[in-house]
């Protein structure tokens, strides 16, 4: 019996078919939509997209909302903002779906089909479909912003290699095979890898100067240089250890041991010794010298080397595994040691990155002393620096022996220990010693630093030091009670910029400049094409045509015209006609550290109280005539750092003219059970400091507290003289920073007192 199949079959199974890959698409495509997430249309302005995600990020907050998915849905929130404010990023999405900035254009137009191919067993070759590029090589991708902001600063600590390519490039499929053999082989050593393609990113290929594919670029500090030879895995390892500076590892014998292990009094730095035995510096040692040669100098030794035996006696090394040293100020003893048959690039780092600084480093720029004595961020990770104002001369060495013992001796992480020479660094020491005279005696000072600004806290530590039983003694106590109670530091100042006692003389840079022209110069004419010629020869060009103009100018001027002209007088501004000066009358420029406060009176308070915008804090200073002056001075250098916050404004109030408004404002305080009644009825409230939310009716009180030069003397709270009265705001800016955290307790009151109402 013969079976016949009838078309209405064939039109459901086609029908079938069409909706489960519809499905298939419609369900890829939206997996994730950020413009669903953020409830946005896709015409949607930035200002739109950004309101949205403030919203959405304040209701979403996993601090904020107790929800079990609300971290999930804040991570896709910042995602989708991520997405949609990036002009690029968003239109890849709109055209192709693409939310990835890895993926390569084009891509996830096929991922449905995938997905489909996965299900049912076809490949996408069934439709004659295009195979879009190897997705291993997506991750390697460059674009123009992340090149700039990414790469190029990161090749200044390890080295790149770059393949230029395009999609229609028959070369480039050629050398495929050499190309991954090389990352394989590179890219675990911690060499960057990189792809451009000359077609998508025509931006990026004009700055690397690349115009052909496949083109080989090679990326070291920041200069960009061609590979020319055969592309061979061999000589591509070889151009890369080619581009890294000379000189990063020193070849050490039993000649220069000692001279290279005691060289971190001058350089600053520790010092690694590494044994192998192959005669040659290892590429993957190199890179690792090449990644921390700021920090660390670096040596090899060559076992099999015959002037290497006092070497081997002295430090016992094993010959049968490569063998790393670290020495720091002792010379005769490693502080570290890592010895494996497998050196990893990971291993090297982490052992290196352990061991940046000596025990007791030298402050020689602002780098290292950001890096060694960081900003406080939270209260866990703060961190104390020691610091040792010390000479150069000789008679200082054993005192600053005396102060490495008392850091070795005192390990913790919560402490840093450092010295500086004052000679070098005198604009700090005049900043943490301002009575002291120009070369004063070793002082050790501890500190501890608030804002990038330079502002810090700090304390000097009595009776210098001399590296003395009692010094350390006394030191010792310090910390102790620092630790304890971190507003022990109770002077603070603002640093000047650390000098740079290593940079380069000028003419060393410009010299070091030059060759790298000259050698960029030689590489373009030696190998490039004429229109990457160009730019060079009309430089040259024009600099030989300005340089010739200038010598027949001169040659055929007149002698006349050579000589040189007597001066004009200069014309005394004319005086108008109140007598001063029209030079007079210009604008001078703001001055520094200039703080705006206002008085408030019976035309400021309500716009500066009463209807202050939600958010806002006034910040007020009670004041007399009498005092009004000093304590002004004082409030502004005590809040001066939080006066770039928007939400913050400052004004005082004069006591002597509204005397009754601070009882009448502490009595109604729903929150002021604690405060007494004489304190309500005093009429001395010069100094307190409030900060007033107008819109939420709340306020925070400062009482002033006295830490002048004689704190045992009983009247310093009520009865201060004229000159210490400014003492009062000392401690206002540990309390300002309170305000901030949001930690102070806050009165609440019904009512803002009226200003009028309160006048005498």
């Amino acid at each position: 019996m013969v079976l016949t199949r009838h078309p209405l079959t064939d039109l459901i199974t086609l029908a079938i078919f069409l909706l489960v890959l519809g499905g298939q698409l419609v369900e890829t495509t939206s997996e994730y939509d950020p413009y669903k997430i953020l409830g946005v249309s896709r015409s949607a302005s930035q200002a739109e997209i950004k309101k949205a995600y403030k919203n959405l990020a304040k209701e979403w907050h996993p601090d904020k909302n107790k929800d079990p998915t609300a971290e999930d849905m804040f991570i896709k929130i910042s995602k989708s903002y991520e997405i949609l404010s990036n002009e690029e990023r968003r239109a890849n999405f709109d055209r192709y779906g693409q939310v990835d900035e890895n993926q390569p254009f084009g891509q996830s137009q096929h991922h449905g089909f995938r997905s489909f191919h996965n299900s049912f067993y076809f490949d996408e070759a069934f439709f004659h479909f295009p195979r879009s590029r190897d997705f291993a090589d997506s991750k390697y991708l460059l674009h123009h912003v992340r090149f700039n902001s990414e790469v190029l600063p990161d090749s200044h600590k390890r080295p790149y290699l770059i393949k230029v390519t395009s999609d229609w490039c028959f070369g480039c499929i050629h050398i495929e095979p050499v190309w991954k053999e090389t990352v394989q082989e590179l890219e675990p050593l911690g060499v960057g890898i990189g792809i451009v393609d000359l077609g998508s990113e025509r931006r990026l290929a004009s700055q690397l100067g690349a115009h052909r594919a496949p083109s080989i670029i090679g990326l070291v500090n920041g200069r960009v240089t061609f590979f020319h030879q055969a592309i061979v895995r061999q000589h591509m390892r070889q151009f890369i250890e080619d581009l890294l500076p000379h000189k990063l590892v020193e070849k050490i014998t039993d000649n220069n041991y000692l001279s290279f292990l005691d060289s971190w009094r001058v350089e600053n730095k520790p010092s690694i010794l590494l044994f192998d035995q192959v005669p040659v510096v290892p590429f993957l040692f190199k890179l690792t010298a090449f990644a921390f040669r700021d920090y660390v100098r670096f040596g090899y030794v060559d076992q099999g080397d015959k002037q290497i035996t006092r070497l081997l006696r002295q430090f016992n090394i094993n010959t049968y595994a490569p063998t790393m040293l670290l020495f720091k100020e002792d010379t005769e003893r490693p502080v570290d040691i890592i010895q494996a048959r497998g050196m990893k690039r990971q291993i090297m780092d982490e052992f290196v990155s352990n061991n940046k600084f000596l025990q007791v480093p030298r402050l020689v720029n602002q780098q290292l002393f950001d890096e060694l004595c960081p900003v406080k961020q939270f209260h866990r990770r703060r961190k104390f620096c020691i610091l040792l104002i010390t000479g150069e001369d000789q008679a200082f060495v054993s005192s600053n022996k005396a102060f490495l013992d008392f850091a070795t001796a005192n390990k913790k992480d919560v402490l840093r220990f450092a010295y500086v020479y004052q000679r070098q660094q005198q604009p700090l020491c005049q900043a943490l010693l301002p009575n002291q005279p120009a070369l004063s005696p070793q002082v050790s000072v501890i500190l501890e630093r608030r804002s990038q600004a330079g502002r810090v806290l700090y304390r000097s530590v009595s009776g210098g030091w001399n590296g003395s039983n009692e010094d350390k003694f006394r030191l010792h106590e310090e910390l102790e009670h620092l630790q304890k109670d971190p507003s022990y530091l109770t002077s603070d100042t603002t640093l000047p910029e650390l000098n740079n006692e290593m940079a380069p003389i000028f003419i060393i840079q410009w010299m070091n400049a030059a060759y790298d022209y000259i050698l960029q110069i030689y590489d373009d004419l030696l190998y490039s094409n004429w229109r990457e010629m160009m730019p060079i020869l009309s430089l040259i060009f024009s600099a030989l045509f300005i340089l010739f103009g200038t010598v027949i100018i001169q040659a055929f001027s007149e002698p006349g015209e050579n000589k040189p002209q007597k001066p004009k007088p200069k014309e005394q501004p004319q005086p108008d006609d109140d007598g001063s000066s029209r030079a007079n009358t210009s604008s001078r420029p703001p001055k520094k550290d200039f703080l705006e406060v206002t008085e408030l009176t019976d035309m400021t308070y309500i716009s500066n109280l009463v209807k202050l915008r939600p958010g806002h804090i006034n910040v007020v200073l009670v004041l007399t005539d009498a005092s009004k002056n000093a304590l002004l001075k004082k409030f502004a250098k005590e809040v001066y750092t939080f006066s770039g916050t928007q939400t913050l404004h400052f004004s005082f109030l004069n006591a002597d003219k509204h005397r009754h408004w601070m009882p009448t404002l502490l009595r109604s305080a729903s929150g002021a059970t604690h405060i007494s009644d004489e304190e309500e009825e005093s009429s001395d409230y010069t100094g307190h400091v409030l900060a007033l939310n107008g819109h939420k009716r709340y306020f925070c009180m400062f009482r002033p507290v006295f830490t002048g030069d004689d704190p045992s003397d009983s009247s310093s709270d009520t009865s201060l003289s004229f000159d210490n009265v400014h003492h009062k705001l000392d401690k206002l800016g540990l309390w300002m920073e309170r305000l901030m955290e949001g930690t102070l307790p806050r009165l609440q009151v019904p009512d803002w007192p009226s200003l009028k109402e309160t006048e005498s």
